[in-house]
């Protein structure tokens, strides 16, 4: 299945479950100064649950860009080491305000993985925030309580996207690639070896949090997950990486004309990678005038650049 084709799918499921499809917004926050780039979907829609801002909409469904380049979601220290992290990605999400909350929303990603994907149900994990028995009684319906499994605060409570904002538990869901892809250790989610790739987060949104770090009650609680379009491409594709699949293979190829070397060299993959996000991520940021400089986002780029 291409990566067009997913995202079609992920989009046209939503609407059938009566979410509108929002365009997402650019990598440069418009209104939201606590940002430095657009680091998830649900930064267009933040004060749809922090405040009583009239709702165009109770239900949406979008494709956002996303730059994790820089501030406290920065991944760009990992690009090269593994393969399924990236400056900029592709972010599918759905989201709900005020409207289905923890059981819709672990239902309705059930049957996107099962029945639109396809994905054998003995591949699918999943975690949860130690505390939420709720979001774990869910669960239960679909999946053997062996392959559910609690998580801390550090791994399964999320947000805010920026220092103050929406936050609350989230649930993620893993792919299995098999014992032999892991650490030799009875390893299960959340362990950073090889064998689970988390590929969707379900997050929710039920606390805003305050400067002063308090927690106070959302004006309406519901729903913001994000699957990473790269990796359930890279899982649909069966690659061993997301650098594999067509979203990456292209700039690839053109690598290994330009350079002379080849991908599949174990001493050149790191490069290759780098090379291949890198030249995304600036392509994208470009796009949106920023330019390199000593400062803000233009000194991001320009690192990205350089590196």
């Amino acid at each position: 299945m291409k990566s067009s084709e997913i995202r079609s799918l992920y989009l046209d499921f939503f609407r059938e479950k009566g979410h509108s499809v929002v365009p997402g917004i650019g990598l440069i926050p418009f209104d939201d100064p606590t940002l430095l780039f657009t680091s998830a979907g649900m930064v267009q829609f933040k004060k749809f649950w922090a405040t009583d801002t009239p709702l165009p909409y109770t239900r949406a469904t979008t494709c956002q860009k996303c730059m994790r380049a820089g501030g406290k979601d920065s991944d760009i220290d990992k690009i090269g080491i593994t393969g399924r992290h990236h400056t900029f990605f592709e972010m599918l999400g759905n989201f709900s305000f005020g409207d289905y909350f923890k059981k819709e929303a672990i239902e309705w990603a059930w049957e996107f993985v099962i029945e639109r994907l396809k994905i054998p149900e003995e591949l699918i994990w999943v975690s949860y925030y130690e505390k939420d028995d709720e979001t774990k009684e869910i669960w239960k319906k679909f999946l053997p309580e062996e392959r559910i499994i609690p998580l801390s605060e550090k791994d399964n409570f999320w947000g805010p996207a920026g220092d103050t904002g929406p936050c609350g538990p989230c649930t993620e869901l893993y792919v299995d690639f098999g014992i032999e892809k892991g650490c030799g250790s009875n390893c299960k989610p959340g362990c950073e070896c090889s064998r689970f790739l988390e590929f969707w987060n379900l997050v929710f949104p039920q606390y805003d949090k305050q400067k002063d770090g308090s927690l106070a009650p959302l004006k309406r609680r519901g729903v913001d997950t994000g699957m990473g379009l790269e990796r359930i491409t890279r899982i649909m594709q069966k690659t061993n990486s997301n650098y594999e699949t067509d979203l990456f293979l292209p700039i690839v190829k053109e690598i290994e004309r330009i350079s002379g070397y080849s991908y599949d060299s174990e001493e050149k993959k790191p490069s290759f990678r780098i090379t291949s996000d890198h030249i995304r991520a600036a392509v994208f940021l470009i796009d949106e005038n920023v330019l390199p400089s000593n400062e803000g986002r233009g000194y991001v780029l320009r690192r990205i650049i350089r590196r």
